[in-house]
């Protein structure tokens, strides 16, 4: 009986030290991921407010008046091109170029192959639905939308929402006239990757205004 006590008391020592283990690697594992996660959120903020600075000073800077296109011959992958603001939702977001996991961490992503702002056509801009896109769940028809850049301020008016599958990229084709099409998963409280597509769409109501008048906001 000696003996098999012994064995068991090691057993349950040896089980004690695995669990032991298990429990710090879990905890690390754990912090390992609140920090990468606290590490995304601080660049993105980062990247936004530097890159809404830079956009003021090119702003104030400039005193040449907008081209009435806009180049796109600057814009690589990645660069600021300009920000966006829903005024009624208070949301506002830098535009990046490129809609890449690294870009819709940073900020809201023009959609390569689509329009600039500015430019006749229909420009695609993507969010996730979590973080840059979230007040759209709010949206509604004729809400004001403004791209602002140092091409130009452009205004657009919203005239519809709809719900639509991944692939249905319809909602991207070119139109005659000057749309801005936004793009985020839904729904918005959708745990995990969201099976569907919000997309609003806007018109453009207004020609180029002063870039310097949004600046100083």
């Amino acid at each position: 009986m000696g003996v098999l006590r012994l064995i068991e008391d090691s057993r349950r020592g040896r089980l004690s030290q695995v669990l032991k283990v298990v429990e710090y690697a879990l905890f690390l594992a754990g912090l390992c991921m609140v920090g990468y996660d606290c590490a995304s959120i601080l660049g993105a903020q980062y990247f936004q407010a530097t890159a809404r600075a830079r956009l003021s000073r090119s702003l104030l800077a400039s005193s040449a008046p907008p081209p009435a296109i806009p180049r796109t011959d600057r814009w690589t992958d990645g660069a600021s091109i300009g920000r966006l603001e829903i005024p009624r939702l208070g949301l506002s977001t830098m535009i990046v170029e490129g809609d890449s996991r690294r870009d819709l961490k940073r900020a809201a992503g023009h959609i390569p192959g689509t329009s600039f702002p500015g430019q006749p056509g229909n420009s695609g801009v993507a969010a996730h639905r979590d973080t840059y896109f979230r007040p759209l769940r709010f949206i509604r028809t004729n809400d004001e939308i403004i791209v602002e850049m140092v091409e130009g301020s452009f205004r657009y008016r919203v005239t519809s929402t709809e719900i639509v599958e991944p692939q249905q990229n319809r909602v991207l084709y070119p139109t005659s006239d000057e749309t801005l099409t936004l793009v985020t998963c839904y729904p918005f409280h959708f745990v995990g990757p969201a099976p569907r597509r919000f997309v609003v769409q806007a018109k453009r109501v207004a020609a180029a205004s002063s870039p310097r008048i949004l600046a100083l906001r």
